[in-house]
């Protein structure tokens, strides 16, 4: 203000009296000078304060990259984990059956064992008793023959007795061979699960650094609420991709693709347990939830609450490991922060079909899964859409 008044008042002694304009001029340099000086600083001070926050940014998306990276270890091996427990439950129920069979087969063994060893007796004794029998002349041509036919058929008896014997034999070889296989791969197994075990405790390990490294970079409310709004954007972004593949997907199903209007308060639970935050309920500042959060233990398995088709399973900021599945007629169901995913892209569903793991992943500190329900990509509240 100052400025412009000098410049105004030398302009004015500038056309008034002509030389008097060069006084003014000498009088206002310091004054512009000093402006420049401070309007120089400020542009200085602009500068450091962007790159400040540019360089926290860059901080805040090289932790996140760096938790992804974990929680995506942890997915793998927790997802190794299921499939291997899986695969060892199904041997061990095999292992079982085969060895009831092989008791089975050993008990038959013994019982044709003691069947032939009496027919063998039998067939002795006849042999022995017939010569004498007809050396001293005692039995007539009728019984002769009757006791030809009775050696025939003893002699077949025991023929058949020694047959039915040697497959068992052979079965019980097979069986204690199918028993050495499958024991092996049983231990193979347990000592892979070994590792997995071994690499998923080392990931988590590693996640729970990362994960308070997140929260101190987010400790400041602003920049909190910045990550949600930018997480929001995030996830209304895949939606906006995972409907168009779901329309193309659409033609192609094998399921219902009907949508949910009809199943209002029909919907299983996708897990069972406590609502820790509802939908509408305050998140920070004037964001609220969009969806609800349900507490459960890390591991448990989320089931499908619809038919469907998968078309998004994937980790996504904000809300670690998602999956989403389209119901048809513009309506998807949302489960995040997963610990493992059990589907891919492009898979059918049913209703209540494991599809994920329970976990903690988007950076959550304590397990559990978001659920949200959109209905032509406007959020509802899923509750009054679940079996009450």
């Amino acid at each position: 203000m100052r400025a412009l008044f000098y410049r105004t008042y030398c302009t004015l002694r500038a056309s008034a009296f002509g030389t008097g304009a060069l006084l003014c001029l000498a009088f206002n340099t310091p004054v512009l000078a000093d402006n420049q000086n401070q309007l120089q600083g400020m542009k200085q001070e602009i500068a450091r304060q962007q790159q400040q926050l540019s360089q926290k940014k860059q901080q805040l998306n090289e932790v996140q990259k760096n938790l992804k990276q974990q929680e995506l270890a942890i997915a793998r091996a927790a997802g190794n984990i299921h499939h291997t427990e899986q695969k060892v439950d199904t041997l061990t129920r095999s292992i079982d059956h085969l060895e009831k069979e092989q008791q089975a087969l050993l008990q038959r063994q013994i019982g044709q064992r003691e069947q032939l060893k009496a027919l063998i007796t039998s067939h002795y004794k006849l042999g022995k008793s017939s010569p004498l029998a007809n050396l001293l002349g005692e039995n007539d041509a009728s019984q002769m023959e009757r006791m030809a036919e009775y050696a025939a058929r003893l002699s077949q008896a025991r023929s058949r007795a020694l047959d039915e014997l040697a497959a068992t034999d052979t079965e019980l070889q097979l069986k204690k061979h199918q028993l050495t296989e499958q024991r092996n791969t049983q231990q193979t197994l347990l000592s892979q699960l070994k590792k997995d075990r071994a690499s998923l405790l080392s990931s988590q390990q590693a996640r729970k650094g990362t994960v308070r490294q997140l929260q101190g970079q987010l400790s400041a409310d602003k920049r909190y609420l910045t990550e949600l709004k930018d997480n929001e954007t995030r996830l209304v972004s895949e939606i906006a991709k995972a409907r168009k593949a779901a329309e193309e997907a659409a033609r192609r199903t094998r399921v219902s693709m009907n949508g949910l209007n009809t199943f209002k308060g029909k919907l299983p639970w996708p897990v069972k347990g406590n609502v820790v935050h509802s939908y509408g309920s305050p998140l920070k500042g004037e964001l609220r939830w969009k969806g609800m959060v349900i507490s459960k233990s890390i591991g448990s398995e989320v089931k499908a609450v619809h038919d469907g088709k998968i078309v998004f399973a994937d980790w996504l900021r904000g809300y670690g490991l998602m999956v989403a599945i389209d119901h048809g007629h513009g309506d998807m169901t949302f489960y995040g922060y997963n610990q493992t995913v059990l589907k891919k892209v492009g898979d059918t569903v049913r209703a209540n079909e494991a599809i994920a793991l329970v976990g903690d992943s988007g950076g959550q500190e304590a397990p559990g899964l978001y659920f949200e329900i959109r209905r032509k990509g406007t959020p509802t509240n899923p509750r009054p859409w679940l079996i009450r």
